[in-house]
């Protein structure tokens, strides 16, 4: 590397590093030294002199020095900045204004007049031709949206991305025709790809949407599954009450059998019997209800073909196939799913019945709950009166 070469390039890193926005994602040293490493990629194809190599190297250090002093006009900037790093270094002004021309070709939509042109633009752009290009692409988006120039949704971005593909960008030398525009083309497949994509996504919402607006069958489903769910939910909350109530009535009695039971034989504790007694049937009728609301009701377990045919018999009740054959069951089954009115109607009556079982059951609950605090408030009484009237210390 010549001295000018290597003075440029610690300028242009020291520059970059320190005098630009950190704003800038794309247009930073990292797209310059890439530019450099392109441009030399180039030099090596073509047999070109030492001046010539030495001229795009430099424009290629230079070509973004502009972007320190802001993104307008930056390629004028970068040739005034050009400019006076070079005749500071007392490099020949007839190069420097050479330098110039090249770092003007890397501007938006200048075509190349010569070959030195069309290398650096080549170069500027190989990133086109790379397989990091969308990760590439993506930080060009956020620095235009950070530095409030333009604001792109990814979709807008992808089409304008497509568009400079098919209306404008191209490679211009031999070399970058040869080596970059296969995975160029990759990357216009990849962006289309996405695009197809993202529209067949679109065309699903879109008749997902139009199907749910139209067909009342989902929210009909809904409205079967959460009721279904709640009345169920209801069910278990009565086993439960019920299974307390037995539970604490069993203890009630064990209680009574081990301790009050036994006192029972001496004839000076017979004041306790009638309590006693009273308590204990309160408790026993408790536990009765209990059972009774949790006990199951198992019907038939039968149907014939005609009460499928003529819809009488729910299918989605146990209770009312239990008994059946396999193969008669798989029959109904397949009747059932065949008509969706029938299906409509089976889950109504699964509900109806559900309902009926549930109104059952937390009668009986509510009787067994009034039966049990009676029966509290009457023994508790009944002991008191016993005690004091009829007790041991009942004349002190």
């Amino acid at each position: 590397m010549s001295e000018i070469l290597e003075k440029t390039k610690n300028f242009v890193v020291d520059l970059l590093a320190n005098k630009l926005d950190t704003s800038y994602l794309y247009h930073n040293l990292s797209h310059t030294q890439r530019v450099v490493k392109s441009t030399k990629e180039l030099l090596n194809f073509y047999n070109l002199g030492e001046e010539e190599n030495e001229m795009l190297l430099l424009a290629a250090w230079l070509h973004d020095t502009g972007y320190t002093k802001g993104s307008e006009n930056h390629e004028e900037t970068s040739c005034v900045i050009s400019r006076e790093f070079l005749a500071s270094q007392n490099y020949d002004k007839k190069k420097i204004e050479s330098i110039c021309s090249l770092i003007m070709a890397t501007k938006r939509f200048y075509e190349p007049q010569n070959l030195l042109e069309e290398i650096i633009r080549d170069a500027d752009c190989s990133h086109f031709g790379k397989k990091s290009y969308m990760e590439t692409s993506e930080l060009l988006r956020e620095e235009l949206e950070i530095l409030g120039l333009a604001t792109y949704t990814q979709k807008e971005w992808r089409d304008a991305n497509l568009k400079m593909f098919q209306t404008e960008q191209r490679f211009y030398t031999d070399y970058a025709l040869q080596n970059w525009q296969e995975e160029k083309n990759k990357n216009i497949k990849r962006l289309i790809k996405g695009k197809k994509a993202e529209e067949n996504l679109a065309k699903k919402e879109k008749l997902k949407a139009k199907y749910k607006s139209e067909s009342p069958d989902r929210g009909i489903q809904t409205l079967f599954r959460v009721t279904l769910k709640n009345h169920l939910m209801l069910s278990d909350i009565a086993d439960t009450k019920a299974n307390i109530l037995l539970s604490v009535n069993a203890i009630i009695i064990s209680l009574v059998l081990s301790n009050l039971m036994t006192k029972l034989d001496n004839p000076s504790n017979n004041y306790l019997i009638y309590p006693t007694l009273l308590f204990v049937i309160f408790s026993v009728v408790s536990m009765v209800l209990a059972v009774l609301a949790t006990r199951p009701n198992v019907t038939q377990g039968e149907f014939t073909k005609e009460d499928v045919k003529e819809r009488k018999v729910n299918l989605l009740f146990f209770g009312n196939f239990h008994k059946m054959k396999l193969e008669d069951y798989q029959w109904a089954i397949n009747e059932l799913v065949q008509d969706k009115d029938y299906i409509y109607s089976s889950l109504t009556k699964d509900l109806y019945y559900l309902g009926l079982v549930l109104n059952r059951k937390y009668k009986i609950l509510r009787w067994t709950y009034t039966i049990f605090i009676i029966g509290m408030i009457v023994s508790v009484i009944a002991f008191v009166v016993s005690f004091k009237y009829f007790g041991p210390d009942r004349g002190l």
